[in-house]
């Protein structure tokens, strides 16, 4: 196990019963406060007896909110609130920083100290009180730049605000401040590496880097080690601030200690079995923007056991995908919640992955169901199922229980577009 100072607090090697019992004391108390201070989710959640929900049955019971119903729902209360009644902060003393995702959808910042916890995933990068960080970053409308930011002053670092592009100057920037590591996305983090190389501009300072927003293969990780640089990714959102973060185990990421997190099969909220694919579904307890049960749209799994380095919390195997697989079919929309719909109809079907195939214009839909039985009639019972749910034509083809991928997708598009 590590030593003391390896961990960012205490809280990360806690007895995962003691984390459970914590997290889920908390809850009762973080539903209250959104059906106090956000109307909407005071909406969604009309009904919800807080203090009935105390273990994660209990949530999984709750709606999810999925980010891709976020832009609708916060524009149907614009005209009299800008976060659509999801914020339980306003404009003021309170909310130092406003934010806009791509649609847009507005985010608040919070006046709490390291509001986006980033700092714990600095820490566990390697970032310590006295150093300086490169943030390459947006600062530009985007909370990118804020996010980490916020975890750097907390940990004691100052920040270099590099942003994006200006690669030249940026090259610059390092090589005369020196700062001891980077963060911002792993494409650009090799852009300046190569822009340094070209350049004949050694940056011996940087030896590790926080990485964000976008893929981070291990054929790039690799590119960036040989390079003097040690990178390790965290997954976080403008919604929800930390999610995981990556050790120096690279074995997954370790959750933060300030979300609950649950894995559910796309299309539904009913969480999946530990391993199975799914999409992250995130409970923060950040009491000025209240989320429940929010579905990121991302796929992941939990990974089994505990992380070498001695931290506690479960890990997740990073990003694995995106959930929403909505395909159009013969000038219809299919979503995977209509996939699960059919499953439900049929106690005896487990799991169903419906395949999409043809050229366009030509569309064959074959729904591939697991099932542990399989009673006389069962594939066309099925077959009027799937009618009845897309108004669609499928063939129905029951498979052995564990047979499917275990990728998370629910909607395979297999066609020819060429």
């Amino acid at each position: 196990m590590a030593g003391v100072s390896d961990f960012y607090d205490k809280l990360e090697v806690r007895d995962p019963a003691e984390r459970e019992q914590e997290l889920l004391a908390a809850l009762p108390r973080q539903i209250a406060q959104a059906q106090l201070g956000a109307p909407a989710l005071a909406e969604i959640l009309d009904g919800v007896r807080p203090a009935e929900v105390t273990t994660r049955e209990a949530l999984a019971r709750l709606p999810v909110t999925r980010k891709s119903e976020l832009l609708a729902l916060q524009q149907a209360r614009r005209a009299s609130d800008p976060f659509g009644g999801f914020s339980a902060i306003h404009f003021g003393p309170r909310m130092p920083r406003v934010f806009a995702s791509p649609g847009p959808i507005y985010e608040p910042e919070g006046e709490a100290r390291d509001y986006w916890r980033t700092a714990r995933a600095l820490h566990a990068a390697g970032f310590r009180g006295g150093d300086l960080v490169h943030n390459s970053f947006s600062y530009h409308m985007t909370p990118a730049g804020s996010i980490i930011e916020s975890g750097a002053r907390a940990l004691g670092c100052s920040v270099f605000a590099g942003g994006t592009g200006q690669t030249e100057q940026q090259v610059e920037a390092i090589a005369e401040l020196r700062p001891a590591g980077y963060a911002g996305t792993p494409s650009f983090l090799k852009i300046i590496l190569e822009k340094a190389a070209e350049r004949g501009i050694a940056l011996p300072s940087m030896t590790k880097a926080l990485v964000s927003g976008e893929a981070f293969p291990p054929s790039l990780r690799d590119w960036i080690g040989q390079r003097g640089v040690v990178g390790l990714q965290c997954y976080a959102t403008a919604d929800l601030g930390l999610v995981a973060y990556e050790t120096s185990a690279r074995e997954g990421l370790v959750l933060d200690e300030g979300v609950i997190v649950e894995i559910v099969r796309p299309g539904t909220g009913d969480p999946v079995p530990e391993g199975e694919v799914g999409e992250i579904v995130v409970t923060t307890l950040n009491p000025d923007y209240p989320l429940v049960r929010f579905g990121t749209g991302d796929l992941s799994a939990v990974l089994a056991g505990s992380c070498p380095t001695g931290r506690t919390n479960t890990r997740i195997k990073g990003w694995l995908g995106r959930a929403d697989q909505t395909t159009k079919v013969r000038g219809m929309f299919v979503h995977p919640s209509q996939v699960a719909e059919v499953v439900r109809r049929f106690p005896e079907l487990t799991r169903a992955r419906l395949v999409v195939e043809g050229e366009m214009g030509d569309d064959r839909m074959t729904l591939r169901v697991e099932s542990d039985a399989t009673p006389e009639g069962m594939a066309s019972r099925v077959e009027e199922a799937v009618r009845d749910v897309t108004k669609l034509r499928c063939r129905v083809e029951l498979v052995a229980a564990g047979s499917l991928p275990n990728d998370g997708k629910v909607i395979e598009d297999a066609r020819s577009y060429r």
